[in-house]
């Protein structure tokens, strides 16, 4: 059967979109504004009708209470493109995907734990490797040979934040062309922001609570539904230097932000008196996908807070409707990872605006990093003295390798490689042999050019040329239909138990590509996350769980309260042990929220990717299923499922 990641996977909205994505019309915070009789805007219109079509057209009327009742891939994806007919503008990313990450199908892996934006491709990994294979081959190349992997690593600074800021450090011409790849690809100027390298996102979150003054500005405000290590980690320095961290809450069961609460806390208990502290917030959530309305940092600003933007959920090309030049962030923090499906190392990236440096304390902190590429390109074998290349060959290749810093594969200095491989070629031309990479592809790399240097990532470069509107369109397309299929899953019993619910947003236009759920028994009993995680991923399907929090509960959910919370105990996100708690300690001083299972459905899934996962939760429809599941790995000398 044809995997329909190769098939013309159809389609998306016209050129502008059903719903053009921009920054006005994106959800907008209008604090004390009544709600009018007025018609619906177009775009209000438009997006009523989107959720309203996906309800009633993906298999109405219609439960399924056992898995081998489910309709086929293919039945599926017509139905699919029958009720989102523009999904086939799309297919362009699906021939990215099937010559740029081919190792996905070859795999058969679907990798559902990734969020953010990658750098490099698959494609761009192998064709190092085949060009290092290449000059292998040759005679010449019995010296120069490729560096393994990895391309680039990180070495960290000494220091602190604030000197760097102010009188800038040593950068390398590397370094200098990735941090304008960077900031072209995100739309931010470097006459504004400044932009540090860090280890991670955590280590950002790190650096900025290090130096913020929060012995003045005592108050940090969160906005997070689920606990994060890095904000954890922000929350424990801030309060170890005379920081009084609070957080927004969330209305359950849809996890909306309690507005009345955070205005509050914004506007604080004196009026008029705008001492304000940081106010960190996520565009959206990265594990229910909830996006937010995007003034509550104007809200923020106009009481006195320095602004904090959480930009690691974002979509690849969502900088693109941020309106960063209207809000204008103190602070800004993303992460890339390298290379999608199979490296997910990368760096982090906090941007600092100009204006906001003298704010900062100069206290040491760690977590800065420099961008150290593989300095050998070529080497030697480990049983060769080199003594069997011709010595003119030989130091010519050497003087270059020297007079550059040059790396390899997934960042490529490209002006290095075709030097390298012209001086082979003129070599090889003296001993009479053709040069075998002679017509090695040569793609594009627009950006990140400084000096030499031409840096090339070619999934930034990817994202950049797919824009906006398919991306988002296609991802939009993709998490709905998800949602509303796993709705249609019950239990086979009179009572028509639901298999899977959902936390969050559920059947959304402006919904986020990210999904958190748990799965029930016919009991209406909890599968543990970390359960389900195993079964997917002994199932080919990467999934990753975490921990909702800061749940706050009407009247009317008083005894839902006391059945849903959970203690959890130890580790950082998505780590820990977690219990049961009696309704009688849910008012201590426990940490409670709810461990869910959480889906990401990046820009390079395609419809058989969610397909995929709602056939594998259904099979959780047979009350056997996870007995069987135990004695099928057990039998196959494999280690026991631990429940």
């Amino acid at each position: 059967m044809p995997t329909l990641g190769h098939r013309n996977e159809a389609s998306l909205v016209d050129s502008q979109g059903c719903c053009p994505t921009t920054f006005f019309s994106l959800p907008i915070y209008q604090p004390q504004i009544t709600v009018s009789s007025k018609p619906r805007s177009s775009t209000s219109e438009c997006r009523h009708n989107f959720a309203a079509t996906t309800a009633s057209s993906i298999f109405p009327n219609t439960q399924f209470t056992n898995h081998e009742s489910l309709p086929s891939l293919e039945e599926s994806f017509t139905e699919f493109v029958r009720v989102y007919p523009q999904y086939s503008e799309t297919e362009q990313v699906d021939r990215v995907r099937a010559k740029e990450y081919y190792h996905l199908s070859v795999s058969n892996r679907t990798c559902l734990d990734y969020i953010g934006i990658g750098l490099f491709s698959y494609y761009q990994l192998q064709r190092h490797e085949t060009l290092k294979t290449q000059i292998a081959s040759t005679s010449v190349a019995q010296v120069p040979q490729y560096s393994e992997a990895p391309f680039f690593s990180i070495s960290y600074k000494t220091g602190n934040l604030k000197t760097l800021l102010l009188h800038g450090g040593q950068e390398s011409e590397f370094e200098t062309a990735m941090r304008k790849k960077i900031m072209a690809f995100l739309n931010i100027s470097d006459n504004d922001y400044f932009m540090v390298f860090t280890a991670n996102r955590t280590s950002a979150f790190k650096l900025v609570a290090e130096s913020y003054p929060f012995q003045s500005k005592r108050k940090l405000l969160t906005v997070y539904d689920y606990e994060s290590e890095a904000v954890e980690t922000m929350i424990s320095c801030s309060e170890r230097r005379g920081g009084r961290a609070m957080s927004a809450e969330f209305s359950w069961p849809r996890l909306r932000i309690q507005s009345t609460k955070l205005r509050k806390m914004i506007e604080g208990k004196r009026k008029g008196k705008k001492r304000g502290g940081l106010f960190v917030f996520p565009l959206h959530s990265r594990v229910t996908g909830a996006r937010y309305p995007y003034l509550w940092m104007s809200v923020a600003q106009e009481n006195g807070w320095h602004v904090l933007i959480d930009a690691c959920a974002l979509s690849p090309k969502d900088m693109d409707s941020f309106g960063l030049s209207v809000f204008r962030p103190d602070f800004l923090i993303c992460s890339f990872y390298k290379l999608f499906g199979e490296n997910p190392s990368g760096y982090g990236c906090l941007f600092v605006k100009k204006s906001a440096i003298s704010v900062l304390e100069a206290s040491s902190c760690g977590g800065i990093v420099n961008l150290i590429p593989e300095r050998r390109f070529f080497q030697l074998p480990e049983d060769s003295s080199g003594t069997q290349v011709e010595p003119k060959a030989s130091s010519i290749l050497q003087k270059e390798l020297e007079s550059v810093t040059s790396f390899s594969g997934r960042i490529e200095s490209k002006k290095v490689e075709e030097g390298i491989l012209s001086k082979l070629q003129i070599t090889e031309s003296a001993q009479g042999k053709s040069n075998p990479v002679e017509n090695q592809e040569r793609s594009k790399a627009p950006d990140g050019k400084n000096g030499s240097f031409e840096i090339e990532c070619r999934c930034l470069d990817q994202v950049g040329s797919l824009g906006l509107t398919v991306i988002n369109n296609r991802g939009r397309y993709h998490v709905n239909w998800l949602v509303n299929s796993l709705l249609k899953l019950k239990h086979p019993n009179t009572e028509s138990v639901p298999l899977v619910k959902i936390y969050g947003p559920k059947i959304r236009f402006d919904r986020g590509p990210a999904l958190a759920f748990n799965v029930f028994d016919w009991k209406g009993s909890k599968v543990e996350p970390v359960l389900v995680q195993k079964l997917a991923d002994r199932n080919n399907i990467s999934l990753s769980y975490g921990f909702l929090h800061h749940l706050c509960f009407a009247d009317k959910y008083v005894e839902e309260k006391g059945r849903v919370l959970q203690t959890k105990e130890g580790g950082g996100e998505g780590k820990g042990i977690v219990k049961m708690v009696e309704k009688k300690k849910i008012d201590g001083d426990q940490k409670l929220g709810i461990t869910v299972v959480t889906a990401a459905i990046g820009f390079l899934a395609n419809f058989e990717d969610v397909y995929k996962l709602w056939a594998f939760l259904a099979r959780f429809l047979d009350a056997d299923f996870v007995e069987k599941e135990r004695w099928r790995y057990t039998s196959l000398n494999q280690k026991t499922i631990e429940i």
